[in-house]
């Protein structure tokens, strides 16, 4: 046990040791300080025209990005010409259910009506009544409904347009916020300008914001870029108290921006919490600042989870319990950064062991204690896809089945390298890996308590690394990994890696070693080539992709969906208003924003009893007897159910992976079609409702009314069984 006197020595020094290392990073930063960055306190006037004409060059590129997404969706569907139903049936699959709640607030005789609309709702799932502000990331909706009713723009613009052009506006704050991290890292704003040149450049893959305006990650992602921003900020040297607690304040805003917009928010913050603790691990970041990133993230989930009225599914989730442990397992483990490198790499071993067994035991304990199941089924994805789980799980299927939730494509890749964004990307990762790498053995090998001739002697030897690019090279690093396993969460990775590249070819240190290495580095030659090559990088990607982006501008298309408009009119004008519809959950979003109906179930997945609630309404599709189907659809209050052909016959799966060959192997069935089937699966006894129905059997329109018909849909009435026949059947058991 280490005397009270000896762990005071042993602080002291390495206070001392960590004073030192910030003084040579700093001073290793110094060499790059340029007139255009006045954060360092040059506040010339040559300074100042730089930095001015920096902000300048982001705003106007974040505005170039927000006219271009806006004219590319306006020329895709001829939006401002097709009627309103056209316009709302173009906010596809969850887009519709998010948007509807907008449009409900606007409705609403005043905004109090409105609110208590969505606290005490029951026209978005049968038979239920749910918080929806407490279930759903919905509060952007709230907040422009309540600012269109607010401000004096009814008579100017839309509410349509008020809505779509804010989440464009975003798009603008995305691209100034990534420049912004470039021009933090690098110095020079050319960086910046290099990073909103090479996202507008690689929208197909940075974005995809046209066509998907209500996702809710094109409402957060913008903030995350901006807290990364402000985290990059955060760590330059010399900073003043006042700059250092503006920082915190802007992390601590943005977090929670971030957060209350996206579901998804604790898995993003927890590769977050990761880099923390791995910079924390390598000596890379002070206690102060670990302590401070650690509570922002927690300030940020708590605040959000008061706002959705106490959300459990936020106390449960495993950044929480991840910060938590790692914050009291470093209070009681103080004597990690002391002794050998092999000694130093055992602690930090047996550290990370104890935190990860930690917080799974708090994150279990928290489930336990709040009932919580509502994630389960990113879970039961995660070990599906990696083989550690079933692979009949109808839930986990139909994550797997989607295209966005598989690996990454490799056209991606030739996609970022035509724009020559992948090139000085992956050598920039590389090189500064290696930097990396050296920088955290010497950390590790450097040993406090040793004789005072030798610790300085090891540490001239040592290579300053910077926090904050540390920080943005495992962030990139990270999430490039989650990009490559799950294609969807490309978007985090992409925009960031614009950022990254641009640093790399606009930034000193990488250019200092390639200098080195060919032995002619002046500061004049280093200055000339780091200004230089962005210069002619931006002139040849002019060159090249303006004409095409010009093209792409004129290309001129038009909303075309008679078939799904023909449906719409129909239920508005032939159903009553009140009545229930059961369907898929894409159709069924659609059904509630330009109808009104209510629904049986609905996209918004983060629900169990509502997963177990589409498994059975979706048995329309699979091989089960009529009076099953209508059990299951009263027992939920449908009046009417939609049956679409592009389900029933669907050809865009591969086998195994449509919706019918998901309940099949759910319901332990033999699949159709030609291919194998597992040997424990059993033919049904019954043929497949959705095509079984159209027969007009007996069985079927006993039960059954068809009440409308087109080319893609078919809807059918539930009839009130008679007596005789209600004694015969058997209801199975759904959740309500």
């Amino acid at each position: 046990m280490t005397s009270l006197r000896q762990r005071k020595s042993n602080k002291g020094k390495e206070a001392s040791l960590s004073a030192e290392v910030q003084s040579q990073q700093s001073n290793c930063c110094a060499h790059h300080h340029h007139p255009e960055n006045i954060l360092q306190g040059d506040w010339s006037w040559g300074a100042i025209i730089w930095t001015s004409i920096g902000w300048a060059v982001s705003v106007g590129l974040g505005l170039l990005c927000c006219i271009y997404v806006t004219t590319l969706h306006e020329n895709d569907l001829w939006f401002s010409n097709i009627k309103e139903v056209e316009r709302e049936i173009s906010f596809r699959t969850e887009c519709g259910l998010y948007y509807s709640y907008y449009k409900q607030m606007l409705q609403a005789p005043s905004i109090r009506e409105g609110l208590s609309e969505l606290i005490h709702d029951n026209l978005t799932e049968s038979k239920r009544t749910i918080n929806l502000l407490q279930r759903m990331n919905i509060y952007q909706e709230v907040f422009l409904s309540v600012l269109y009713r607010l401000l004096p723009i009814q008579l100017y613009l839309e509410p349509v347009y008020f809505y779509i052009y804010t989440v464009f506006s975003l798009q603008a704050v995305y691209v100034i916020a990534l420049y912004l991290t470039a021009w933090l890292l690098s110095g020079s704003w050319l960086a910046g300008m290099l990073t909103g040149v090479w996202y507008i450049l690689n929208r197909v893959d940075t974005t995809r914001v046209e066509f998907t305006i209500s996702l809710r990650e094109n409402w957060s992602l913008p903030f995350f870029a901006l807290q990364v921003a402000a985290i990059t900020c955060y760590f330059r040297p010399r900073l003043s108290t006042l700059q250092q607690k503006v920082m915190v304040w802007l992390m601590y805003v943005t977090t929670l921006c971030f957060c209350l917009t996206w579901q998804f928010n604790q898995f993003i913050l927890l590769v977050q919490a990761l880099i923390i603790y791995i910079m924390d691990c390598v000596d890379l970041l002070t206690t102060t600042q670990v302590t401070t990133l650690y509570l922002v993230q927690v300030s940020g989930l708590l605040s959000v989870w008061l706002l959705q009225f106490c959300n459990s599914m936020i106390l449960g989730s495993l950044v929480l319990s991840f910060v938590v442990a790692a914050l009291f397992i470093r209070h009681c483990h103080s004597g990690l950064k002391t002794g050998g490198l092999l000694v130093r790499l055992g602690k930090v071993l047996l550290h990370s062991a104890l935190v990860l067994l930690l917080t799974f035991i708090i994150n279990y304990l928290t489930k336990k204690a709040l009932q919580l199941r509502s994630d389960e089924h990113i879970f039961k994805f995660i070990k599906s896809k990696f083989a550690l789980g079933p692979t009949r799980d109808f839930d986990a299927g139909l994550y797997l089945c989607e295209e966005a939730f598989g690996l990454l494509p490799l056209d991606t890749l030739e996609r970022l390298g035509g724009t020559l964004l992948l090139y000085p990307y992956t050598l920039s990762v590389l090189l500064l890996s290696i930097m990396l790498t050296v920088t955290v053995l010497q950390n590790l090998w450097t040993k406090v308590g040793v004789g005072e001739e030798k610790r300085e002697a090891t540490e001239r030897y040592m290579v300053a690394f910077r926090p904050d690019v540390a920080y943005n090279l495992l962030h990139t690093m990270l999430f490039g990994i989650l990009a490559f396993s799950t294609m969807r969460m490309k978007y985090i990775w992409t925009g960031h890696m614009c950022a990254v590249a641009a640093y790399g070819v606009c930034g000193t240190e990488l250019w200092t070693l390639v200098l080195r290495a060919l032995r002619c580095n002046t500061k004049v030659l280093l200055r000339l080539v780091r200004y230089a090559v962005p210069l002619l990088m931006l002139c040849w990607l002019y060159y090249k992709f303006w004409p095409k982006l010009m093209e792409e501008l004129t290309e001129l298309r038009e909303f075309y969906d008679p078939d799904t408009v023909e449906l719409m009119t129909w239920i508005s004008t032939k159903t009553p208003k009140q009545a229930v519809f059961a369907g898929s959950m894409q159709l069924l979003a659609g059904i509630k924003l330009c109808t009104g109906r209510v629904l049986t179930n609905h996209p918004h997945y983060e629900d169990k009893d509502l997963r177990e609630r589409t498994r059975q309404v979706y048995q329309v599709y699979a091989r089960q007897s009529p009076e099953e189907v209508y059990n299951i659809l009263r027992a939920v209050g449908a009046d009417y159910v939609v049956l679409e052909n592009s389900i029933c016959y669907e050809r865009r799966h591969r086998r195994g992976c449509r919706l019918r060959d998901l309940l099949d192997l759910a319901n332990g069935h033999i699949m159709d079609g030609p291919g194998e089937n597992d040997p424990d699966l059993v033919p049904a006894p019954h043929p497949r409702f959705c095509e079984a129905i159209k027969t007009d059997a007996a069985a079927y329109t006993a039960l059954f009314t068809r009440t409308f018909q087109n080319k893609t849909f078919y809807v059918y009435r539930l009839k009130k069984k008679r007596k005789k026949s209600t004694k015969s059947s058997s209801e199975p058991g759904v959740p309500q």
